[in-house]
């Protein structure tokens, strides 16, 4: 086994040239500087997320609530910390791990989970496209899910030809499509106040409400958003030197990782609260397409607002997941293949899944638990790498967010174990 703290220290590259003038220099205002943290937040608002909180809200009803805030306040954390990691070292967490890891074989292995982890998301994602479009335009789910592979490649040519900003301008466009599609029915059908307060409380109710609640969390801390956002602020920022420019972009990347987590965050629980409030206990509502026509109880808009919100999710959340995907082959393997080879085969899983016509809701929702598994060989390396001095300088982590971050990470991993103990015992 090969251990974090035993391989060599990372060897930091030569610093890139600067995207922020010297400190004499006028700085730019923090508005200007905000943008990765959308690109990387849009992935906690794909369709897996609103399978796993739809599903959760139609099922349990508020009980779940404390499950989606815990789980936003721990992707706040982690993902400030991938940020601050690309940089403070011009380098994304695959290259990082790719350095460390001196043993081929365990490379090789490390790069496998996390390369599942994002053929996983892109299940969800196809897959929530394909049903948006059977939906809005009756389009079959096989050809619905090859159009949003087609289209997410657009999507991504704009970042390998326009550049960082315009990729992110795009993605962002998608989160306010996404998060107006999602909550508008919230305005019509409010949830309740003193439910949604008793759904804080910490509790489950039986097997089936503790694999939901490990679906919302990995629906929520994605680990292919932790590898991806060390690689976003490194093509933004380069490497950042050490000084008032670092502190300054640091102090916007804060700001930048808390607003756009506020919106996916919020999303996330009005998607749960409007289940909860007008779904609980409707047999039809379990499936993303019962859910949709359910919806019309509530007004004829709301389903189209929450099929276009769908779609919009699906299309920007497949494109990071292509752009994590690529990072993770490259930094760990220090190899690529072309865009357009990888999307093929990243899409098979879920084109062979649409193809069976097997249970569409309930694939998104294990899929998510996958995802769940593979936080902490994202999650735990991170927390190493982003404590040690050697390589941040000091922008090291300090005791408290190091401990924060090591709780969070034991939680999951305790989750996880739960999760396995009780379904092998239901499975006897």
């Amino acid at each position: 086994m090969v251990s974090l703290n035993d391989a060599p220290s990372v060897a930091l590259p030569p610093t890139a040239t600067p995207a922020l003038r010297p400190p004499s220099w006028r700085r730019p205002r923090i508005v200007s500087l905000l943008g990765p943290a959308f690109v990387a937040g849009v992935a906690y608002l794909d369709p897996g997320n609103v399978a796993s909180n739809m599903t959760a809200g139609a099922r349990y009803g508020y009980l779940l609530v404390w499950v989606v805030v815990a789980a936003n306040l721990v992707a706040w954390l982690v993902q400030y910390l991938s940020a601050k990691l690309g940089l403070v070292t011009g380098l994304s967490l695959p290259e990082i791990m790719g350095r460390r890891l001196t043993n081929v074989w365990g490379r090789r292995l490390y790069w496998l989970q996390a390369e599942l982890v994002a053929m996983a998301t892109d299940v969800a994602e196809v897959v929530g496209g394909a049903i948006a479009l059977s939906l809005l335009f009756g389009i079959p789910r096989l050809l619905g899910g090859l159009l949003t592979g087609v289209v997410s490649m657009l999507v991504l040519a704009i970042q390998n030809h326009r550049g960082a900003k315009p990729f992110e301008r795009t993605i962002t466009a998608m989160m306010v499509i996404i998060a107006v599609g999602f909550t508008a029915g919230l305005f019509l059908a409010p949830p309740s106040p003193t439910a949604t307060l008793a759904g804080l409380l910490p509790r489950f109710e039986g097997t089936d409400s503790v694999l939901l609640a490990a679906s919302i969390i990995g629906a929520t801390v994605m680990p292919h958003a932790i590898y991806a956002h060390s690689a976003l602020t490194r093509d933004r920022f380069g490497r950042v030197k050490e000084g008032s420019a670092r502190d300054h972009v640091l102090r916007a990347t804060r700001w930048d990782v808390t607003i756009a987590l506020t919106v996916a965050g919020s999303v996330n629980l009005g998607i749960l609260l409007l289940a909860a409030s007008t779904l609980e206990g409707k047999v039809i509502a379990d499936t993303l397409e019962g859910a949709y026509h359910a919806l019309r109880t509530v007004g004829a808009v709301v389903p189209t607002f929450f099929a276009v919100g769908l779609l919009a999710s699906a299309l920007a959340s497949t494109s990071v997941g292509a752009y994590a995907g690529a990072e993770i082959m490259h930094g760990l393997l220090a190899f690529r293949i072309p865009l357009l080879l990888r999307r093929l085969i990243t899409l098979i899983p879920a084109l062979a899944l649409l193809a069976l016509n097997l249970a569409p809701t309930w694939a998104l929702v294990l899929s998510q638990v996958v995802l769940s598994f593979g936080i902490p060989f994202a999650l735990v390396p991170l927390v190493v790498v982003t404590s040690e001095r050697s390589v941040l300088g000091s922008s090291v982590n300090r005791w408290y967010t190091t401990v924060a971050a090591s709780v969070a990470a034991a939680l999951l991993v305790i989750l996880n174990v739960t999760l396995l103990v009780v379904l092998v015992r239901d499975m006897r």
